[in-house]
């Protein structure tokens, strides 16, 4: 009887330690179904206007001027895309922001893996220092540069012209050669100094050993710099003039004030839903590379 009663006594004593055990193990499981649930709500929240953007660009006009507005067209009219890109010379505009995106892409890549292979394989006198002033220049804005920036191209007779708006990507951009030093010092040290024993200069190192094992953060660069190229609004604004050498955020603008008064808003998400597929595209193509670049580069939350 004592027996029993003892043995009671510690299955009683082990009922709180198996309901901990027991939390311990539930707690995680409920942390990321709710961490997954706002994740969930948060792109929800942030899909809404793209999800309209597109609905309306398949809309007819009808439907747009309907209140309320259905949700869904009632007819899909994928002609609004046509009847918008023809409208003005949005194909020129095209091919105009695709060359400057992809010589903004080759001169970022080309100057600023240099310079952050410099930073981060080179020992020279003032090397931090120098890194400090890269990085202080972070803290300049775009617009303090405006004016003596455009004083500089006015004097070369680089206004409406494409110069401008590509020259300076083979200068370097300071967030990108931070990006891609950070990068290279988690490359190992002993590749570099095996390659030098066996005879290979710097440049061959940089191109034959650390470019190769840099595709992830080469493919963030690329990314942002295809983004702010393609987007760009107010360099194009500032130094090209004709109407044939405009870039599709001023074609955008102007197809806004072309449609201002006529209540053709189907035309004008159209248009912008026509611009906005290159840039998903890349997105979803590079986001693995593109994620793993910006992770091994310490830039995560």
């Amino acid at each position: 009887m004592e027996a029993k009663q003892g043995a009671v006594g510690r299955t009683d004593s082990l009922l709180p330690l198996q309901k901990g055990w027991r939390w311990h193990k539930v707690r995680p499981v409920l942390f990321n179904t709710l961490l997954y649930l706002i994740i969930v709500a948060g792109g929800i929240i942030f899909l809404i206007p793209f999800t309209w953007m597109v609905s309306t660009s398949l809309k007819t006009l009808p439907e747009i001027q309907r209140i309320p507005q259905p949700l869904m067209p009632e007819v899909i009219r994928w002609d609004n895309y046509w009847v918008a890109w023809t409208s003005l010379p949005f194909t020129r505009w095209f091919f105009n922001t695709a060359f400057i995106t992809v010589v903004n892409i080759f001169g970022t890549l080309l100057s600023c893996s240099l310079a952050a292979y410099g930073f981060a394989y080179t020992r020279f006198r003032g090397r931090t220092f120098l890194f400090l002033v890269l990085l202080s220049s972070m803290m300049l804005p775009y617009h303090v540069r405006l004016i003596p920036t455009f004083l500089i191209f006015n004097h070369l007779g680089w206004i409406n012209t494409f110069l401008p708006l590509t020259v300076p990507a083979f200068f370097g951009t300071a967030f990108y050669i931070f990006l891609l030093r950070q990068f290279f010092l988690t490359l190992p040290k002993e590749l570099d100094d095996a390659a030098r024993i066996d005879g290979c200069n710097s440049l061959n190192i940089y191109w034959r050993i650390v470019m190769p094992l840099s595709k992830p953060a080469l493919a963030a660069v690329t990314a942002f710099t295809f983004i702010d190229s393609w987007n760009d609004f107010l360099g194009p604004l500032i130094y090209l003039r004709q109407d044939s050498r405009l870039t599709l955020s001023l074609g955008l603008r102007m197809f806004l004030d072309f449609q201002e008064g006529t209540g053709e808003l189907h035309l004008m998400m159209a248009a912008s839903v026509a611009t906005l597929i290159p840039i998903l595209l890349v997105f979803f193509f590079a986001q693995k590379h593109f994620v793993e670049g910006v992770t091994f580069t310490g830039l995560k939350g």
